[in-house]
C-alpha cells in the first residue's frame, strides 16, 4: 500500500492532490515540517533530509514532491500525465519553473505579510512581491493563450502549480485575471477540495 509523509499544511499537499485525483487507496502520516517526528533515525532513513513530503510504495521509498507526483501519474497510467512528448516537456518546464518562481517566493512574502507582527520583515516582503508579480505575469501571459499549462485539459502541469499556489487563492489576483480563472478551476476540482479541507480543517 502507499503511505504519504506529510501534512496537508506542507509541500504534501501536492502529493495528497494527486493520490486523490487518480483514486488511490493511502495511508497518511500527518506530520507537520520541521517537527519531531521528522528528525527520528526512522524517517530520516527514509528521507535523510528531513523533508517532507516521503512516500514508500509497497517497499519503494521517494521524496521530493515534483518526482513523487510525475511518479504516482506515470506509474498508474493517468491521463494527466501528458501522452505528447511536447505536453510533456511542458510539464516539466512549468513544474521546475515554479519550484524556481513561485514557491519561495510566496511562502516568504505570506510569511512577512500576514505572520506575527515582530517578526515581519518589510524588505523581504516587498523584494518577493516584485518577484511574485513578474512570475504571475509571465503565467498569465501563458493562461491567456491556453486555458491549461499543458494540452487541452488539466494536467499534472497544472497540479503541480496550482498546489503551490495554494496561497495565491488568498491574494488579490485580480491585475492577473486568466490566472485567477484557472486557479479557482484548478482548485474546484474534487480532489483539490478533500486536500483544503485537510490543510485548513
Amino acid at each position: 500500500m502507499l503511505r504519504i509523509h506529510g501534512s496537508a499544511r506542507s509541500r504534501a499537499t501536492r502529493t495528497l492532490w494527486m493520490a486523490n485525483e487518480l483514486g488511490l487507496t493511502y495511508e497518511h502520516n500527518d506530520i507537520l515540517p520541521r517537527s519531531p517526528a521528522t528528525q527520528t533515525p526512522e524517517f530520516r532513513a527514509l528521507n535523510p533530509n528531513g523533508r517532507l513530503p516521503v512516500i514508500e510504495d509497497d517497499g519503494f521509498v521517494l521524496y521530493e514532491s515534483m518526482a513523487i507526483n510525475f511518479y504516482l501519474a506515470k506509474k498508474h497510467n493517468s491521463p494527466l500525465y501528458p501522452a505528447d512528448p511536447k505536453n510533456e516537456a511542458l510539464t516539466h518546464q512549468w513544474s521546475f519553473w515554479e519550484t524556481d518562481r513561485t514557491d519561495r517566493q510566496l511562502t516568504d512574502y505570506v510569511n512577512n505579510t500576514t505572520g506575527p507582527e515582530e517578526a515581519r520583515n518589510k524588505a523581504i516582503a516587498e523584494s518577493t512581491w516584485a518577484q511574485i508579480v513578474a512570475s504571475m505575469d509571465v503565467l498569465n501571459a501563458a493562461l491567456s493563450k491556453s486555458a491549461w499549462l499543458a494540452g487541452p485539459a488539466f494536467s499534472l502541469a497544472d497540479l503541480n502549480v496550482a498546489a503551490a499556489l495554494y496561497r495565491a487563492l488568498f491574494l488579490d489576483l485580480s491585475a492577473w485575471p486568466a490566472v485567477q480563472k484557472w486557479l479557482a478551476a484548478c482548485w474546484d476540482r474534487p480532489a483539490a477540495k478533500k486536500v483544503r479541507a485537510m490543510r485548513e480543517g
